[in-house]
Order: C-alpha cells, then structure tokens, then sequence
C-alpha cells in the first residue's frame, strides 16, 4: 500500500500494521493494511483481506459498545479505513484476561505466581477460567516490545493518575463483559483482550480497534469444557495459530531469528482464518472487497469534508 495523501494532513506514521494519517492535527485516518505482526515483527508477505476484516470487525464492536464508552470512531469510509478523533493517549494497553492463556499460562507455567502485580492462584491449568476477569497492563512501547508494568507502576510513573486508573479500570472490565456477552451469542468465548484509551480534553475515550483477531483471542464454547477435563488443546480462533507456527519454526523475534517461509498455501490458511473469524463473530458472511488506492483516498477526502 503506497503513502496517500490528503488536505490539511498534518502527519503521517506507519505502524506495524496500519498506516496513520492526522489531519488538522484533529482527526486521524487509519488504514488497515494487510501486513501482519508478531512478536512485535512484521513478517514479510502480507494476508489478504486481513486489513478489512480487522476494520469491519473493530467498527462493529465499537459501535456495539459506545454506550459504556465513547469511543475515537467517527465512520468507516471504505473497508479497510476508519476516520477518527485525535486524542492523547495513555502510553498503556490495558490487557484484560477472562482465563490462563498465552503470556499468563507462559509466566504461570515458569512458577511464578504474580503477573502485574496481580496474584495468580494456585492448582490452575492451561485455559482455566479466572474467577472473575484480571487486568494486566503493558506498556505502549513507540518500538521494539511492550512491557508487563503493575497499576503501582503506572500510578507511580505518572503514565496515569490513581482517578484516571479508576476509571481505566472500570471501563475496560465493562467492555470485556460486553466483549464476552457478544461472543457468547456467536458461540464463542472472549478469553482475553486489550484495550487502548486515550483522552479528548478531559473526557477518557477508547482508541484504536477492539475485539479483533489481532487484539483478542477467542475459543469455540461448544465442547470448551470436555476438552479442559480431558486437558485437551482449546479450538480457537485468533492471531495465536501465526505464533505458535513461527515457534514451531524457530522464530520468537530474538536477535539472529530467520522469520520461516511464508508460501502461498500458508498465506492463504492465514487469510481463511481471519475470515472465519469475523463470519464467527460478526454472524454474517464476508464480502471481499479490493479498493485502489485512487479511490481508497477519493472516498476518505469526500468523507473528510464533512469534518
């Protein structure tokens, strides 16, 4: 995906997987491209039509939950764009967990017994259910990996204050209930999640995208508990399949790691993946769509004028 350009842009910054337009220093267009990270690499072929469905999904749960929150959306003019408030964000992500899996089983499975500052009790087993949702936040690093950091730290790091991490923390486990009411409908179970808030003058809003493959994991809640009896793998849908196959293949993102080949088969069992993932959560079919990049910019300029 080539640089766009647009009137009164003001900036432009490429992440690992969208690029990000300010206008105005007011508004930010984001685009969801096709690249993919992981372990905080992005690797080298891009997916098709995972930008779309990051963008519809994420447009969708944030409309679905900005009764709780106001959040940075303003529209979605093409399938992989979004325009947006600016906002100042807090420099964490606020990692919600519903059960032990991914980094908590990593670190439980290490014997340790405290994750951000957060008890971890005894006797679990990979993907239990905590008794109740956990927060445990990481820092929003510009580059290279985020870090685990305790509500101690963020407090006493002034990257928020004791008020605001009230509030944080009491909007966060509110989406993730909403989060794992909605999944629940499509037979699916809301393990665990990140949130990115930010603030517009004095009011807290939510950023960035929510409930995606990329932000969330999900399990299939048809069978979820014979297979724990059993202590049999979890079917799931989200990024962890990519993860887990670069392991298998001897890549963690560590100095002197060759990212494995990428062939057309695996890019095509990736893109299939993401788009189960959305027909699952959103509940309807897919609709693939290409938009140039002439018109990709047209539609988001024509939209822009109204702001």
């Amino acid at each position: 995906m080539s640089e766009l350009n647009f009137l009164k842009q003001t900036n432009f910054y490429r992440g690992k997987v969208r690029d990000v337009y300010t206008i105005d220093n007011r508004l930010l267009v984001m685009i969801a491209s096709n690249r993919i990270s992981a372990f905080d690499v992005i690797l080298p072929k891009p997916i098709p039509y995972k930008g779309q469905v990051l963008n519809q999904i994420a447009a969708y749960m944030l409309n679905a939950t900005k009764d709780i929150c106001k959040n940075w959306l303003l529209e979605t003019p093409t399938a992989n764009s979004s325009i947006g408030y600016k906002c100042e964000p807090f420099k964490i992500e606020m990692v919600v967990r519903g059960h032990l899996t991914g980094h908590a089983w990593r670190t439980y499975n290490s014997e340790k017994r405290t994750l951000c500052g957060v008890a971890l009790p005894e006797g679990m087993k990979e993907n239990d259910a905590f008794s109740t949702p956990i927060i445990t936040p990481s820092t929003k690093a510009s580059e290279g990996h985020d870090e685990d950091i305790s509500k101690e730290e963020i407090i006493a790091q002034g990257l928020a204050t004791a008020d605001e991490w009230q509030q944080l923390e009491t909007l966060a486990l509110a989406l993730f209930k909403r989060g794992q009411e909605l999944a629940l409908k499509q037979g699916l179970i809301l393990v665990d999640t990140k949130y990115e808030f930010g603030k517009l003058g004095d009011e807290i809003i939510l950023m960035d995208e929510i409930h995606t493959p990329d932000s969330s994991r999900y399990f299939y809640a048809d069978g979820f508990d014979e297979r724990q009896q059993k202590g049999e793998k979890q079917k799931q849908l989200s990024k962890e399949f990519v993860r887990e196959w670069l392991i298998e293949n001897g890549f963690m993102g560590k100095e002197g790691q060759q990212v494995p080949e990428m062939t057309e088969e695996w890019i095509s069992t990736i893109s299939n993946r993401y788009i189960e993932l959305y027909e699952k959560v959103i509940g309807s079919t897919f609709e693939p769509k290409n938009v140039s990049d002439e018109e990709q910019r047209d539609k988001i300029s024509q939209a822009l004028e109204r702001y």
